[in-house]
């Protein structure tokens, strides 16, 4: 089955169900096609917004993912992903060099000037246009979309903030699965109580 991911790399919560998620892909045959959403167009951040910065930083992360699945490297989007997650989020160190992150994953580090380029925001806001109009406005990330009886399902969430085991994981994802495809399920949901705690990166 393939699903469909919606990330911004700032988001803590969507990394963490990102990792939930590669964790059960081989296990459930699940491919996963990685798709961007921008917090900074979503939420639209005023510049005196702690979320200004942040959100800025990684909408030209996202801009660098979009360049290189223009140049044939759809491939290699979960890889990006996982390293700007792991400078974002376990390292704390989001200034991280992005032409040394490009090369060791072996592609260009000129796709590094995609950053600033503002012509890939009408190809970032069309796959958002996608994702949200299935799942609607008022979510944010994570964001993934399941094929039920011939037609795309999206849900917000899980949300999760701490991973579960691998036996764990797999009952999540066949619950969240049946959830999905139920026609005329919208929302399941209790108060968050604690913020994510990221598993080592030697697990990721």
């Amino acid at each position: 089955m393939q699903v469909q991911f919606y990330i911004d790399p700032v988001c803590p919560f969507c990394w963490q169900t990102s990792r939930w998620l590669k964790r059960v892909a081989p296990h459930r045959d699940l491919e996963i096609d990685w798709q961007p959403i921008s917090l900074f167009f979503k939420n639209d951040p005023s510049p005196d917004s702690p979320f200004y910065e942040p959100t800025l930083r990684t909408l030209g992360l996202l801009r660098v993912m979009e360049a290189a699945r223009n140049a044939g490297h759809e491939d290699r989007i979960g890889d990006l992903y996982t390293e700007f997650g792991r400078h974002i989020h376990n390292r704390q160190t989001p200034d991280f060099d992005l032409v040394a992150v490009l090369t060791e994953l072996g592609l260009d580090a000129s796709l590094a000037d995609a950053r600033e380029d503002e012509l890939l925001d009408a190809q970032i806001r069309a796959a958002m246009d996608v994702g949200l109009a299935l799942v609607g406005n008022d979510v944010g990330t994570p964001i993934i979309v399941t094929e039920s009886e011939g037609r795309q399902v999206g849900l917000f969430g899980p949300v999760i903030t701490k991973m579960p085991t691998l036996e764990d994981s797999l009952r999540l994802w066949d619950g969240y699965a049946t959830m999905a495809s139920i026609d005329g399920f919208f929302e399941l949901k209790r108060s968050r109580t604690d913020a994510p705690t990221f598993p080592p990166e030697s697990e990721i």
